[in-house]
């Protein structure tokens, strides 16, 4: 008699999808619940969520007042895909982020809606500044991570990914990013001499692009002076600068933009990841207005600007960036987090790296910090690595965490740190 195998989602997944993916290996379960920083597998098992959609859930899964706002547009038949026409939905959102947004900073950038995802944004912001300069040479950084599209990967570092373009990445020559060499050596000064060296082989650039903190490439963060030199390198040699906020921006690193306060203008700004609120596809390229030179349809996308996107995060920017309370809770938060990975951290010899909510351990090796994800997943903890051997244990739970869940998972970590690595307290005693 023939026997039937046992089906179950996870045979599914195994079956059908695509060997491609990957945050399903480390977290092996089927979920299908979530709201604020937990998440919930099939089986109703309840886990405290530290990566967040690698930053595009700054503001929790399914908060309240952005799940209304979306609920009310589509009951109301509104507008779901219109292509690059006008909409109240994106009336709404260009003219609230404009008022809460771009004014307060003196800023006149228009915004150009790319394709749904932060690779489309950088494509756009590296095809706009070959246009405007003329020239076809980025700059771009170790460790860097832009995208794994051919433009955005040419500039993005990780062997494993460029390893996936199977032919040749061009146009991107690259830079040593801040601290890249050590304390001792400002890799800016390096850089410009290389620019005004012209046997440096290295042609005048388009554009220089570079994360403030770089997220995938194991949250090394630049400093104010270094970026602001970088800027001013830009400046003298006639390229545009670009930051990729993509990952670090919408709150995650101390203000909207992950520059905030550091003295910087840059020409163009690529966004995603949260900037929906509500984990929806939504992308763009900031523009300052003497570099907007595009034809029209010249850069384009079936969906370029997603309506219901822009209910949520017209929604979320009213709600979050009205007045200072958001972001002051967010900077309590991140110093308590740095606090407490400091002194994990000093139980074992290790060091933090990043800023603001955007943080994590070097756990000194992939291999621990991969054992170490794996015991947190165990005790209820969705937590991730970052850095060229995934080597860092990276925070990037919710920005409106609860203290009280922040700290629970925190102390899972600790734990995890201890059993993998040993403690040095249970030693002395």
């Amino acid at each position: 008699m023939a026997t039937t195998a046992t089906v179950t989602p996870i045979n599914t997944f195994e079956r059908v999808e695509s060997r491609v993916r990957s945050y399903s290996r480390s977290f092996p379960k089927v979920f299908d619940r979530a709201i604020g920083s937990t998440i919930y597998d099939t089986n109703g098992k309840a886990y405290t969520d530290f990566l967040a959609g690698c930053s595009t859930l700054n503001y929790g899964h399914n908060d309240p007042d952005l799940k209304s706002a979306l609920i009310e547009y589509i009951s109301n038949d509104g507008i779901a895909h219109g292509l690059d026409m006008f909409t109240d939905a994106k009336e709404h959102f260009l003219s609230t982020f404009e008022r809460l947004v771009l004014r307060p900073r003196g800023m006149t950038h228009q915004l150009q809606f790319t394709g749904p995802t932060g690779a489309n944004a950088v494509e756009a912001a590296m095809k706009l500044a070959r246009k405007v300069t003329g020239r076809t040479n980025i700059i771009s950084f170790t460790n860097g991570f832009h995208g794994v599209t051919m433009g955005a990967l040419a500039a993005t570092g990780n062997g494993k990914h460029r390893g996936g373009a199977a032919m040749p990445l061009s146009g991107v020559a690259r830079a040593a990013y801040d601290g890249y060499h050590g304390p001792d050596i400002n890799t800016a000064d390096l850089l410009e001499r290389q620019l005004s060296d012209p046997s440096s082989g290295i042609d005048a650039p388009a554009a220089i692009i570079v994360e403030t903190v770089q997220g995938e490439g194991g949250l090394n963060a630049a400093s104010p002076e270094w970026l602001r030199q970088i800027q001013a390198i830009a400046r003298k040699h006639g390229a545009l600068f670009i930051i990729d906020d993509i990952q670090a921006g919408c709150g995650r690193t101390g203000g909207f933009f992950s520059f905030d306060g550091m003295g910087l203008s840059p020409d163009i700004i690529t966004m995603a990841k949260s900037l929906s609120g509500m984990g929806l596809p939504l992308a763009m390229t900031l523009i300052k207005p003497e570099h907007d030179i595009w034809k029209p349809a010249e850069h384009n996308g079936t969906f370029r600007g997603n309506n219901h996107a822009f209910v949520t995060a017209a929604a979320a920017l009213e709600k979050f960036w009205s007045d200072d309370r958001f972001i002051s809770d967010v900077n309590e938060k991140a110093r308590y987090l740095g606090e407490r990975l400091a002194a994990i951290a000093d139980e074992h010899g290790l060091t933090t790296k990043g800023r603001g909510m955007m943080v994590g351990v070097d756990a000194g090796s992939g291999e621990n910090a991969a054992a170490i994800c794996k015991a947190c997943f165990a005790k209820g903890l969705i937590i991730e690595t970052s850095g060229s051997f995934d080597e860092v244990v990276k925070v990037l739970c919710p920005l409106t965490i609860s203290l009280d869940q922040l700290t629970a998972g925190i102390d899972i970590m600790e734990t995890a740190f201890d059993a993998v690595l040993g403690s040095r307290r249970a030693a002395a005693e």
